[in-house]
């Protein structure tokens, strides 16, 4: 009997059952044939011939260290399940330090990442030559293709007001080859360099190609020119707000926002000047009726998400897109009696614009006067380094462990120094003796963003198990760090 027709007929018996076509001399008919089935698979795939096909060329050279034989342990073991929210800061500091993952992890490594997008960003230093050679190899690997191969570049600074390109010889208009006929990533890498630079190079290079660039890399390029954002970049970025793509409009509605000065700022103030009064000690609000193609155009979505109104988002959005500074000149009162005044019908609109606006506009007093009525971790990475620490730790001490500490720890980036530290750790031990069964997400946050240097410090402060694993994980990270250095 030839393979074909035996696995037709152990199909067959599979489907109507042994009971009904039984397996001849054996006393175990399910077991026998779930046997022959396994034996014949691999009698199957061994006989088939080999179709017709190139030899694989082999990985080229490494051009980079590979990370130290402990410090490539310590990441087998945060993959294998032990620390696992570690990877991110791991792939970190390793890619900062411009090694990359020996050969034998790769493969794990990147079907991690083929799920998880958020690890990528440094995987096309991490992964070497070796790396895109099997991302070329495996289409679900593709997307490391698009990642930068190398840390940000550095890009000597053109002579002031030339507008050229520095650094190449390649290209149109002197671009170097990475620009012209680089991975995404590395266009992207390239034209960061570029930017922190020489501004207006950067904005002259990408206005150049501006409509050959794909929609995605025309949002990516445009989020590149927040860096060193000034008003020379008004016009590229008004011509922006015609884009095709709403992606694109609107994050050139977003950096003109950034600019007080700007055309889309003063017509927003136009705008919202009719919209609100104060009145009896209270602001007045009259929210928009409609919206336009040109209010449109300056970033206000018309089609609200679902369960909101019109013209509530209406507001909102026009409020998060005029300047700050238009409310005290238009209502009479500094921002801490503003944010503290009584809004009639619509002040949930108008709080919600205010914080996207100071978020937007990246501005420290509107951030701590607003952070100190609605406590939001979007508003406390606003305020100065210095001065974050010292709000978060004091909301710490005067607040309990609920999901809106988490959430403002959340916004405290790391690494938390010895201030916050202290406060956290103080929060645990006084938490452990009341609600330990509720220190779960707060003892890994602390672990995870505190300063790894303070392990010693947590170690002493304590004997509580909760401190202790916390002192446990800096440890970790500490050794983890120190074997990538």
């Amino acid at each position: 009997m030839n393979a074909p027709s035996e696995w037709e007929e152990l199909v067959s018996t599979a489907l109507v059952g042994t009971d009904r076509r039984p397996l001849a001399g054996t006393a175990a008919p399910e077991a026998e044939l779930l046997e022959r089935a396994a034996v014949q698979t691999v009698r199957m795939r061994a006989g088939r011939r080999p179709l017709a096909a190139e030899p694989v060329a082999a990985a080229p050279p490494e051009d980079r260290p590979v990370v130290s034989r402990p410090a490539a342990d310590r990441l087998a073991r945060i993959l294998g399940g032990e620390q696992p929210r570690l990877l991110p800061e791991w792939l970190r500091v390793a890619a900062g330090h411009g090694r990359r993952v020996p050969p034998h992890l790769l493969p794990e490594l990147l079907d991690q990442a083929a799920r998880d997008r958020s690890i990528r960003p440094h995987l096309g230093v991490l992964a070497g030559n070796r790396g895109r050679w099997l991302a070329g190899l495996n289409p679900a690997w593709g997307f490391l293709l698009n990642e930068p191969t190398a840390p940000v570049p550095t890009v000597p600074t053109a002579p002031a007001g030339a507008g050229a390109v520095p650094g190449g010889s390649g290209g149109s208009g002197g671009a170097p080859d990475v620009w012209e006929l680089g991975a995404p990533g590395d266009r992207r890498a390239f034209l960061a360099a570029l930017r922190a630079a020489d501004p207006a190079a950067a904005r002259s290079l990408l206005a150049r190609g501006w409509a050959k660039e794909t929609p995605d890399d025309r949002a990516a390029f445009l989020e590149i020119l927040a860096d060193r954002l000034s008003p020379d970049d008004e016009p590229f970025l008004e011509a922006a707000l015609d884009d095709r793509r709403r992606e694109v409009r609107q994050l050139a509605a977003d950096l003109l926002t950034r600019l007080p000065g700007s055309r889309l700022a003063a017509r927003m103030a136009e705008r919202v000047t009719g919209w609100f009064a104060v009145e009896d000690g209270r602001i007045r609000v009259t929210p928009p009726t409609v919206c336009d193609a040109a209010t449109e155009r300056d970033g206000i979505r018309a089609r609200p998400p679902h369960g909101t109104g019109e013209r509530s988002w209406w507001l909102q959005q026009a409020v998060a897109r005029t300047p700050l500074g238009v409310w005290p000149r238009l209502l009479g009162r500094p921002p801490g009696e503003l944010v503290r005044m009584r809004i009639t019908d619509w002040g949930r609109e108008v709080m919600a614009g205010w914080v996207r606006a100071a978020v937007l506009q990246g501005d420290p007093e509107w951030a701590r006067e607003l952070f100190a009525c609605d406590p939001l971790a979007d508003l406390l990475a606003v305020l100065p380094a210095a001065e974050r620490e010292r709000v978060a730790a004091g909301f710490v001490r005067r607040h309990g462990l609920d999901g809106q500490l988490i959430m403002v720890l959340g916004g405290a980036a790391a690494p938390w120094g010895p201030e916050l530290a202290s406060a956290v750790l103080e929060k645990i031990i006084e938490v452990s003796g009341t609600q330990p069964w509720n220190l779960g997400e707060l003892t890994r946050l602390a672990g995870e963003r505190v300063d790894p240097a303070l392990y010693g410090e947590a170690e002493r402060l304590s004997p509580e198990p909760p401190v202790q694993e916390v002192a446990a994980l800096l440890r970790f990270r500490y050794d983890m760090v120190k074997e990538l250095s």
